[in-house]
């Protein structure tokens, strides 16, 4: 499917979040969320290696529970794709792509990281991620739900927590907003630039890790699925994963 390319699954998992604490430690359907990501990405048929890149021994002690892979990482990274680098560079991960799949994002499935990765052999992208259209205005103006606008090329201008674009005409009906998946791949050219990479002033603005990356060239391709994804950043997004589940709205086989 990618020409022979080695692709490697790293899930960053920070235990102390400052919007939901320890939030990776929970249960999601009776489950821990952590659980359900490590399911799901085992369920990727084209994944060569899963690990999970971690900083707590507690998150240690969860994982082997149900027997997943990880890494011992520093309590120190600035970001998850730091965590990513420093797990790659430490442990000596071999591969050509690396997906950066996020903690809490336990609903992605081998369609979405398929259309993630689907230019991966000829668009010389150094980064793949994806958006998906927003439906709901709670989304549009929630700053948990971070926005994305590109080019007609479908590579990234901008990532924002504020709904951009901005419409001067109030009126307009047809206002078009794209939330981004938090879910990334990447060249392990591009990985070593950003191990070189200082905060940027958008970056710090935002809190968004992938303004840096614009800010120093880097390319990102922005895929667009349809598919249901929810990140669970807070006590509320847990709430909606749990009614999803309960009320059947996602696709259980792709978890269990």
């Amino acid at each position: 499917m990618f020409l022979k390319k080695k692709i490697a699954c790293i899930i960053p998992a920070r235990l102390n979040s400052s919007r939901f604490p320890e939030k990776i430690l929970k249960n999601l359907a009776g489950k821990p969320i952590l659980q359900w990501v490590w399911n799901a990405a085992n369920k990727i048929t084209f994944f060569d290696k899963i690990i999970f890149a971690i900083d707590s021994q507690k998150t240690a002690n969860l994982l082997k529970t149900f027997g997943a892979n990880f890494i011992m990482t520093s309590q120190n990274c600035k970001s998850g794709t730091n965590r990513l680098i420093e797990s790659i560079n430490s442990n000596n991960v071999d591969a050509d792509i690396f997906v950066n799949w996020q903690c809490d994002e336990p609903f992605l499935n081998q369609q979405m990281i398929e259309t993630l990765l689907q230019t991966c052999n000829h668009d010389n992208a150094d980064i793949w991620t994806l958006k998906k259209q927003i439906q709901k205005e709670e989304e549009i103006i929630c700053p948990n739900t971070v926005k994305v606008i590109c080019n007609k090329k479908s590579f990234a201008l901008y990532f924002s927590r504020f709904a951009i674009p901005y419409y001067n005409d109030k009126k307009k009906s047809d206002k078009i907003y794209y939330k981004h998946i938090g879910i990334y791949a990447y060249t392990l050219k591009a990985l070593q630039k950003i191990s070189q990479f200082n905060k940027c002033y958008l970056e710090e603005a935002e809190k968004l890790e992938q303004l840096s990356f614009l800010y120093n060239g880097l390319s990102i391709k922005v895929h667009e699925t349809n598919l249901q994804a929810i990140g669970i950043d807070t006590k509320q997004d847990l709430e909606k994963a749990e009614n999803l589940i309960k009320n059947k709205s996602i696709q259980l086989k792709f978890y269990n």
